[in-house]
């Protein structure tokens, strides 16, 4: 028994494939470097991480401070409606006011509106709506969507449920006017009057966020950080990617963001992991940074450099000595693989060439006496299979021949009893022909054009028994008159028609022969015009071809013709005295596969 040392060195062993020494030390170095990169990784990746969400909220409370001093300034603006004497006087009365009284005071605050939005892009319109009915914009002239009710509207709602409060809603599309449609965030407030109890009207300030657009574009959170903001019932304000949130290609963690404060959270696993820095404001908006991990860890990789480039250097070299180690010890199993790929291609020929003493020399050895084991077992299988076709087809063509000859005797026994000696003479040499085309080769497979003869002989013997009773044609592709096919295929099929078909029929009948080529078949059709069969008749020949009812005859020509394969055979087609089909598939060279072994 082994000692722990002795084991060792065994593993060292060049002799030992599973001891080679380019795999020991591929594996020292690999599991050294990786263990110090990964221990290297997470040490800077947690300084990373700490200084990133430092730094990423700081950014974020940049960021809100910016736009809350913007909201501050779009407040401001509504603190000039609640001061303005004009605006004041023209939605606080109740009583009524001609139009000729009113006009100035539309123009002069209209043209306060006015100048406001000459300096200022980011508003899209200003308006107030008196609870008196009056109404006011930045326009001399606005017509309201009488489609759109004022008092529906949720900033209007939202205004006069807060008394006095500037209320920011969630971006939404403003039709409040005659045919525009804007998409915006509304700031409305309600004015209230001199008493500073009841409430005047509703003053309303329209932002189009090319400010805050402006504001958050300029934040810089890696190559895919961004920052978006959400108001206080979860709705997305703002978004980089408004249209993919919009339609539901991305999403957010909306929940996460509601229930937390400012603060920083962490979410996703490795390339997708997220640092969420969130600061809120005093409107109840929340403005959230987003970055990802990996970007801000890929400066790390900056600072240790040439510590990695040392590393990489000196992996580069080792794995060049164990690869050229490892090279010199595969080869012999390249030469063997080498060997195998041929036997598998079908080269029982191959030997292997590899002599070493190792275990690769003794596969070799194994495999040379496996490879020549193969052959042998390979040509003897062959010859079984050779025999075994030849033995079937010889004992069933043993089965048509007497059938066949017993149904032409009966023909000639019927002539010359009565006294048809010209006839008998006639059919007694077309026998004589159809046996001598038959019995004068041993091959299994002959030409269509003898197969042709064999059954032209044979209706012509039929034809002089039935005289004008029976009627046939034959129509065969001249293109496939040399190719083989099993013999004596057609004379059974067509020996059924007649004998099961036409002979029962009272008026004269019909048999027409078809042979084409279809792809790697030849497709015949025999087909009669005589009683036919009912269902009952068919499952029988159907069971018959099936091998589930002993026969000759039709049985016997579909086994012959599947010893080349399954997708060759019969199929029939019949309807009471209406005819009966049969289809016969062979292959397109019957003789090929007769000697293939297959």
């Amino acid at each position: 028994m082994r000692t722990g040392r002795e084991a060792g060195f065994h593993f060292l062993q060049f002799r030992s494939i599973q001891s080679s020494i380019s795999v020991a030390f591929s594996l020292l170095i690999l599991g050294s470097i990786a263990i110090t990169s990964f221990i290297s990784y997470h040490l800077s990746a947690e300084a990373v991480e700490g200084n990133s969400e430092h730094y990423i909220s700081e950014i974020i409370q940049q960021v809100n401070s910016n736009i809350q001093s913007y909201i501050t300034n779009m407040e401001n603006i509504g603190m000039l409606a609640l001061t303005n004497k004009d605006v004041k006087y023209y939605i606080s009365g109740t009583s009524f006011i001609s139009e000729e009284e009113r006009r100035p005071y539309e123009k002069r605050i209209s043209d306060l509106f006015q100048s406001i939005l000459i300096t200022r892009k980011d508003i899209a319109s200003i308006m107030v709506f008196g609870y008196n009915g009056r109404f006011v914009s930045d326009r001399r002239i606005t017509s309201l969507n009488e489609n759109a009710k004022i008092e529906e509207q949720p900033w209007y709602q939202r205004a006069r449920t807060e008394g006095g409060k500037s209320v920011i809603t969630a971006p939404h599309v403003q039709n409040i006017i005659q045919n525009e449609y804007r998409w915006v965030v509304s700031l409305s407030r309600e004015l209230k009057s001199a008493d500073g109890i009841t409430g005047d009207g509703i003053f309303l300030v329209d932002l189009n966020l090319s400010v805050i657009n402006e504001i958050c574009n300029q934040i810089n959170l890696g190559k895919r950080g961004y920052v978006f903001i959400v108001d206080k019932d979860g709705n997305i304000v703002y978004h980089p990617q408004q249209k993919l949130i919009t339609s539901n290609l991305k999403t957010e963690l909306i929940d996460e963001v509601r229930s937390a404060g400012s603060g920083s959270f962490v979410t996703g696993v490795g390339n997708k992991k997220r640092i969420y820095s969130i600061q809120e404001t005093h409107f109840g908006w929340k403005i959230i940074g987003v970055a990802y991990e990996s970007e801000l860890i890929a400066n790390q990789y900056q600072i240790n450099l040439s510590y990695f480039l040392w590393t990489i250097l000196a992996l580069v070299i080792a794995l060049y000595l164990s690869f050229t180690i490892s090279q010199h010890l595969s080869r012999p199993i390249k030469m063997l693989q080498s060997s195998m790929k041929q036997l598998e291609k079908g080269n029982f020929d191959i030997r292997s060439e590899v002599h070493s003493e190792n275990e690769i020399g003794q596969l070799g050895r194994a495999f040379n006496m496996m490879v020549g084991r193969i052959k042998d077992l390979m040509s003897q299988l062959i010859q079984n299979e050779e025999f075994k076709r030849k033995s079937e087809m010889k004992l069933l063509e043993a089965q048509i021949n007497p059938h066949f000859l017993y149904n032409t005797l009966d023909s000639i026994i019927w002539m010359a009893e009565r006294k048809k000696h010209d006839e008998v003479v006639l059919m007694t040499s077309s026998l004589s022909k159809l046996f001598r085309a038959i019995i004068h080769k041993n091959d299994e497979t002959v030409p269509v054009r003898v197969e042709l003869e064999h059954i032209t002989n044979y209706l012509q013997i039929q034809k002089l028994r039935y005289k004008e009773n029976l009627d046939f044609a034959i129509d065969v592709d001249p293109d496939i008159l040399e190719h083989h096919i099993p013999k004596i295929i057609l004379q059974p099929i067509v020996e059924n028609a007649i004998y099961h078909g036409i002979k029962h029929k009272l008026e004269p009948g019909g048999i027409q022969i078809t042979g084409k080529a279809q792809g790697e078949s030849i497709v015949f059709v025999v087909k009669d015009n005589g009683v036919g069969m009912d269902s009952d008749k068919l499952d029988q020949i159907l069971k018959a071809k099936n091998g589930t009812m002993k026969g000759i005859g039709v049985s016997n020509v579909d086994e012959r013709i599947k010893l080349f394969g399954h997708e060759f055979g019969l199929s029939f087609s019949s309807e009471r005295w209406a005819g009966t089909e049969v289809t016969i598939v062979v292959p397109l060279n019957a003789r090929k596969g007769v000697g293939d072994g297959a």
